[in-house]
């Protein structure tokens, strides 16, 4: 059962409002997960930025949680970046916003997070990692550039099924004005309005 906040969020995201431009760039994943569907086969996103720090956390947390609410049970999310920081703080508290409750594990310099939407899955394990890490999927997933810069300064991404650009802004630009926290929920919930309207497309 998913967490009622975060399952209301999900029902209250708009989806109309995407563009025609834009549906056509997410109609490569959603063609990607619906050949994986039909053919009985996991679906493995592995969602890419430069840091793995922000966005690719946010579309690994969001496509997790979307694809169980609309019933894909193979479904299995990751992220990953061209080099490794940490997850930046902010970006749990806008998933905590949305409904997702979140436990930090360690205190290091790159802490590792539980990132649950239900009590019966597996939380997702959020920490800052690069892409080929051993802890991410290694053969047969899609990489998701979430980064243009990651797009550019990674020209080969081994072990890839398919590589798919939905690049997104970087919500650091708000870090430390007053517009932080709010720019930090914008990006989260036009992720999750984008996955919403993926995941929302595939015909079990």
């Amino acid at each position: 059962m998913m967490y009622p906040t975060l399952e209301q969020t999900i029902k209250n995201l708009e989806i109309n409002e995407i563009t025609l431009s834009r549906k056509r760039v997410l109609d490569q994943l959603k063609d990607y997960i619906q050949s994986q569907v039909d053919h009985n086969k996991t679906v493995n996103l592995n969602f890419i930025c430069t840091h793995n720090s922000r966005r690719s956390h946010l579309s690994q947390s969001w496509a997790q949680a979307i694809g169980s609410f609309y019933g894909i049970n193979n479904l299995q999310c990751y992220s990953g970046g061209t080099e490794a920081t940490a997850l930046f703080p902010e970006v749990t508290e806008a998933l905590k916003d949305a409904g997702f409750q979140i436990e930090k594990l360690s205190q290091d310099e790159n802490p590792i997070y539980s990132i649950r939407y239900n009590e019966t899955d597996h939380p997702i394990i959020g920490f800052s990692k690069k892409f080929n890490a051993t802890f991410n999927v290694q053969q047969q997933f899609a990489a998701i550039m979430t980064c243009s810069s990651a797009d550019q300064g990674c020209p080969l991404i081994l072990g890839a099924s398919a590589r798919i650009p939905i690049t997104y802004e970087d919500p650091k630009i708000a870090d430390g004005t007053d517009r932080q926290a709010a720019a930090y929920i914008e990006r989260s919930l036009q992720i999750a309005s984008e996955l919403k309207y993926v995941f929302s497309e595939i015909k079990l």
